[in-house]
């Protein structure tokens, strides 16, 4: 969150320093389903502490687990999805824990009672279906206000793909897709939320694809934002 570029302080004066903010380190890389397992158990043992998770880094696979995790504690919660894609393949190349394929996964377990997704320009006609049939509410980026302002009545996780915010800004992803909304754009509608954020993952950065580290700042910047909205609510 901090570099020789930047500091520690979101834009609402808040300084994410360790007193507030606690590393809880790497989990152990394994293959499959183990990794997911993991990944699970490691969010279940922050939430006993009533800590406030912020996941880190890999593909979007990794929010199913945590949010089976989530569930365990918050019996309804809402998710906010920032994205170019919807990820609501029913499977994607014979995976059905594929990146791809996580919020199917979440609505069919029930894990959340409502998903927003913002910014989304590539859903095809069977993710249109699969919405309609999880009851998901879809702002794609053609509909897109300048007062995009949502309303939540729960508790609300933010799961953030980096390809959701146009590659102008944010190039180092591996699944790029123009036509998205600014850094800016993005922020405004985490600064809206109106309800507590109780946790968030952001997700999908190429590090190859990302030359020039201007992707890592972007998301070292959402993280202090989402980490000052939390301790905000």
């Amino acid at each position: 969150m901090a570099c020789e570029s930047s500091n520690r302080c979101a834009e609402d004066g808040t300084e994410i320093g360790p007193d507030l903010f606690e590393d809880a380190g790497d989990l152990a890389p394994a293959s499959g389903t183990e990794m997911l397992a993991r990944i699970e158990t490691g969010i279940q043992d922050l939430l006993e502490r009533d800590l406030r998770p912020v996941s880190l880094g890999g593909d979007h696979a990794i929010t199913y687990p945590v949010l089976r995790a989530f569930a365990g504690k918050y019996s309804k919660l809402s998710i906010l999805h920032f994205d170019a894609h919807p990820d609501l393949y029913d499977e994607f190349a014979g995976n059905r824990l594929s990146h791809a394929c996580p919020f199917a996964r979440i609505m069919e377990e029930k894990l959340a009672s409502r998903l927003v997704q913002v910014g989304v320009r590539t859903a095809t006609r069977h993710q249109r279906e699969q919405a309609a049939r999880f009851g998901v509410q879809m702002i794609e980026m053609k509909s897109w206000t300048a007062a995009l302002a949502i309303r939540f009545d729960t508790p609300v996780y933010v799961s953030f793909d980096l390809d959701g915010i146009d590659p102008a800004f944010a190039p180092g992803v591996s699944h790029p897709e123009p036509g998205g909304p600014t850094t800016r754009q993005v922020l405004e509608v985490i600064h809206a939320v109106n309800a507590p954020i109780v946790g968030a993952d952001i997700v999908e950065l190429n590090p190859s694809r990302d030359p020039s580290g201007i992707t890592a700042l972007v998301g070292a910047k959402l993280v202090k934002e989402i980490a000052a909205q939390m301790l905000q609510n």
